[in-house]
């Protein structure tokens, strides 16, 4: 088939009407109609039931449409991607952030990527914790660098960029704020903030689970959407929730201590994409906070805030910063 036999054909699935269909092709009516006889000649069958009135699918058109939509999708993007690629970094590309030590590694990456795509803007913006990847879905961020695990069939997951230790929040006057760590058991004698929101239902059982490792529930705490309301809710002894211990340097408060865990396993924040969505700017970017993350010391980047671990908090996987990516285009 000829490319302008499939745009025709699918147009025409599309409308249902010629002469919506020609005005749409910048075709006239008889190029349109003819089109579809001599495609039906080839195919064998009636594609179309055309009467005075209508212009219906014929169960075989269905089928032709059902199955050859896709493949010229992929085409017409692939297409789209390798004349977007072509022309260089250009545009505006929108990136998505979850926490403020993140926020840092981006702004530096993104001084970086300015200085290398000068026709390109970057913009920054924080993703709601509520909805952590509304903001992909939507179109809102072209790519993101959140807390991971993630594993969505509409999303390209890359690297790991680095991984923070956790700790638990806890009033300052609760028994745990004396202790030097905690066991993820020790979740199982107090109530635990939790989240409400659009959120893979993975996500929350890792980050705020409801039973310990041994099988132990975890008794529920008052209910958040946004960040701010964690401290609030830990401040006023209603909960606990579990951290990065990162954050005992950025969201520092009377009435919360952080507690290090000595038994679980580090938050890991990696990068993510739709992956319809895959253009030269995000793959410029991708490789820009790869270099970036590689090249920061980690003490630099990320001051250390923190007295009751040792220096592996904060670390850098860098297994996955080291290790080249293929182009996304």
């Amino acid at each position: 088939m000829e490319r302008y036999e499939i745009e025709t054909f699918l147009a025409l699935a599309e409308e249902l009407h010629f002469r919506r269909t020609s005005e749409r092709l910048g075709l006239s009516p008889g190029r349109v109609s003819q089109t579809i006889k001599k495609l039906e000649l080839r195919v064998g069958v009636p594609l179309f039931d055309r009467t005075s009135r209508q212009v219906v699918l014929t169960a075989a058109g269905r089928r032709l449409r059902d199955e050859l939509r896709p493949a010229y999708e992929s085409v017409r993007l692939a297409i789209t991607r390798a004349i977007e690629f072509g022309r260089g970094v250009t545009g505006t590309l929108r990136v998505g952030y979850s926490t403020p030590w993140v926020a840092d590694l981006l702004g530096l990456a993104a001084e970086t990527f300015r200085e290398r795509n000068p026709d390109c803007a970057i913009e920054l913006h924080e993703i709601q914790l509520c909805d952590p990847l509304g903001g992909l879905r939507s179109g809102h961020f072209d790519l993101q660098l959140s807390e991971f695990p993630i594993d969505e069939p509409d999303l390209t997951v890359g690297p790991v960029i680095f991984a923070e230790p956790r700790a638990l929040m806890v009033p300052a006057q609760h028994p745990f704020a004396r202790r030097d760590s905690l066991s993820l058991e020790d979740l199982a004698d107090v109530p635990l903030v939790s989240l409400h929101g659009d959120i893979p239902p993975y996500w929350l059982d890792f980050h705020l689970p409801t039973r310990t490792p041994s099988g132990r529930p975890i008794p529920q705490g008052p209910i958040a959407s946004y960040w701010t309301e964690f401290p609030s809710h830990v401040a006023a002894g209603r909960g606990v929730a579990p951290v990065a211990f990162r954050g005992r340097g950025y969201h520092a408060r009377p009435g919360i201590e952080f507690v290090p865990f000595h038994d679980a396993p580090p938050i890991e924040y990696g990068l993510l994409w739709p992956t319809n969505g895959d253009s030269a700017r995000v793959s410029a970017f991708v490789q820009t906070v790869l270099e970036t993350a590689a090249a920061q010391r980690i003490d630099a980047l990320f001051p250390a805030h923190v007295s009751r671990v040792d220096d592996t908090c904060g670390v850098y996987c860098l297994r996955d910063v080291g290790r080249a990516i293929e182009p996304v285009v």
